[in-house]
């Protein structure tokens, strides 16, 4: 069959008030200009009600609520947050105490240690990888593979070794490590690796043995800082795959024991969307609550304006 040249007729389309339609975008949610000396608590305040301005907020009041009430604030830093300079961020934020336990993998536990022993991070592997020289820094494979051993022989997880040691010997840049502060201020820190991804787990000082027995204790530690977590937040901050599958069989653990974890509100950061963390950290675990949220963004941005409303918001209070 052949349709013909045939105009559609609009005479007589159905129309309704505009008042009477829910619209999604509203003059009311709208962003306000930013009012001078309003400080971040001022810029926060300023932007829209919608989408990323809303959920902004929201991480910040979760983080406030769990701050006020005791629920426990449990930060999971990729390595990328230690490269990218919020070492010092992460610290005034242990100090201030809104980190209950810090749970990283094996490269941020690396960078860590070496910013602790020589004030920088990060080769260029471009330039390290052809003349076979990367992961080949002495400092790191013997001290940090030592620094576990030892620990883990002595009844300590990885993260546990690795602060005592960084704290213990106060190295020149000590007070810029994650994990010299959290031994200092007793503050879990746990490290989850996996065994071959690390430039440490290519020199011959490196255990198997320790680093499956120290790790596998770090994990049942995080088990029981998540299972914490009824009424608090946790941060899945630049890992795409590995912390949110421990994350995901911790929160599995505790419920198995019985804990609902029922207010929860996980929070992932990251520059683009993964599909573990939206999977694993915002939707599987908050699962009917609407208590998961994405942030996107850089997290040298995000990560100093989180700290910094926070820290706004709770000195008012």
């Amino acid at each position: 069959m052949k349709f013909p040249y045939e105009e559609f007729g609009f005479d007589d389309v159905r129309t309704y008030p505009l008042e009477s339609r829910r619209s999604k975008a509203r003059l009311d949610d709208f962003a306000s200009p930013f009012r001078r000396g309003s400080g971040v608590t001022g810029l926060v305040d300023s932007l829209p009600k919608i989408l990323a301005g809303s959920d902004l907020r929201r991480v910040v009041d979760a983080l406030a609520r769990a701050h006020r009430e005791d629920g426990g604030i449990v930060w999971g830093l990729g390595a990328h947050v230690v490269k990218t300079g919020l070492s010092p961020v992460v610290i005034d934020l242990m100090e201030r105490g809104f980190v209950s336990a810090v749970a990283t993998n094996g490269a941020g536990m690396i960078h860590d240690f070496e910013v602790a022993l020589a004030g920088a991070t990060s080769e260029d592997v471009d330039e390290a990888l052809g003349p076979g020289r990367f992961g080949m820094a002495e400092e790191t494979g013997t001290l940090l593979n030592r620094a576990i051993n030892e620990g883990v022989d002595a009844g300590l997880g990885v993260g546990q070794a690795v602060g005592k040691f960084l704290h213990d010997r106060a190295p020149n840049h000590v007070e810029a490590s994650i994990f010299a502060t959290a031994h200092r201020l007793e503050i879990p820190v746990t490290v989850h690796v996996a065994v071959g991804t690390d430039i440490i787990h290519m020199h011959p000082q490196a255990s198997g043995a320790s680093l499956g027995a120290g790790s596998l204790r770090d994990f049942r530690y995080f088990v029981s800082s998540v299972a914490r977590l009824e009424r608090g937040v946790y941060l899945n901050c630049g890992s795409a795959v590995l912390l949110p599958e421990v994350f995901l069989k911790a929160v599995a653990l505790a419920r198995n024991r019985g804990v609902a974890l029922g207010e929860l509100t996980t929070v992932n950061l990251d520059f683009i969307r993964h599909y573990r963390p939206e999977t694993n950290v915002v939707r599987r675990p908050t699962g009917g609550t609407d208590r998961g949220i994405s942030l996107i963004g850089h997290h040298e941005l995000l990560i100093p304006l989180l700290a910094a409303a926070l820290i706004e918001r709770t000195s008012e209070a």
